[in-house]
């Protein structure tokens, strides 16, 4: 069997920067253990598997599909940069003729369309619940050692805990962490934590105006640090908005590589997170 394959760089528009994710496009089901050695092999943070859902539908034509996301260890139930990264393939390198596609995934049906340059996904929100800086203090340790906390928030949906720095930090204090995965992995828990998002208020006032940075660590999914995350913002869009008094947002996730994502949260409580994406690698996947 011969599988097309992508692999592109998401939120940016500059090669080997961004988030890169693998695409493949089939024309029926596999295995479950066939999607997971697949991504394994890929051995990216997220190998995503696009199916039209009409089989008279190419994906040049097809306005329906099925989305499904691997890391190389489990199936998870979202990714933007995926996302970003099929919607990219169908649109720059396929050619789709609809002005939206809408993928069928774990989280339901996620409408993705054009902007510009850019790539617009309609997201659910997530916003985060305050807790005690007490709470997650050991997770919280090994995250950001002896730095200063201003608050801690868990988002119960997607078992993310995020790390909000004191405002006495900038951009190089996030940068400079260094947590150790295993650690992470070692403290307990209770099956409440699955990510760990760190962030810290941003400069508009400093071209291009970043309201706000993060870095998110994954773990407990294979992956030590992902470069950048449109799910995690599903949830940091949800505290900073209500932070910073704003709907719209752009954002910089600081990982070695980096990205950009803008946010625009929506009337119906839903979240619009837009970037761009460039397509590295274009083959065949003989299995």
């Amino acid at each position: 069997m011969e599988i097309p394959v992508f692999t592109v760089d998401a939120f940016t528009n500059i090669p080997f920067k961004g988030n890169p994710a693998a695409v493949c496009l089939l024309l029926h089901e596999l295995q479950d253990d066939m999607y997971q050695n697949i991504a394994a092999e890929m051995n990216l943070s997220e190998t995503a598997f696009i199916i039209p859902l009409n089989s008279k539908d190419d994906f040049s034509s097809g306005a329906r599909f099925s989305l499904r996301w691997f890391t190389p260890t489990t199936e998870v139930p979202l990714c933007g940069h995926a996302t970003l990264a099929s919607a990219a393939v169908l649109f720059n390198k396929k050619k789709n003729v609809n002005s939206t596609v809408v993928f069928e995934t774990l989280s339901g049906e996620l409408y993705v369309r054009q902007q510009g340059e850019s790539i617009v996904m309609d997201f659910p929100l997530n916003k985060p619940t305050p807790l005690g800086l007490n709470e997650f203090k050991d997770i919280v340790k090994a995250a950001v050692g002896d730095q200063p906390v201003q608050e801690v928030c868990l988002c119960g949906t997607t078992k993310m805990l995020m790390v909000r720095l004191a405002d006495s930090c900038d951009r190089s204090v996030l940068t400079s962490l260094q947590p150790d995965p295993a650690v992470l992995l070692r403290v307990d828990t209770g099956g409440r934590v699955r990510c760990l998002l760190v962030t810290v208020i941003g400069d508009p006032g400093c071209q291009p105006g970043y309201d706000f940075y993060s870095r998110n660590f994954f773990p407990w999914f294979g992956v030590p640090e992902d470069p950048v995350t449109g799910s995690a913002h599903t949830v940091l869009a949800g505290y900073w908005s209500e932070k910073l008094g704003k709907k719209k947002m752009l954002a910089y996730q600081c990982s070695s590589r980096g990205g950009e994502l803008e946010l625009e949260l929506k009337d119906d409580g839903r979240l619009n997170i837009a970037g761009q994406a460039v397509t590295v690698l274009q083959g065949i996947l003989t299995v």
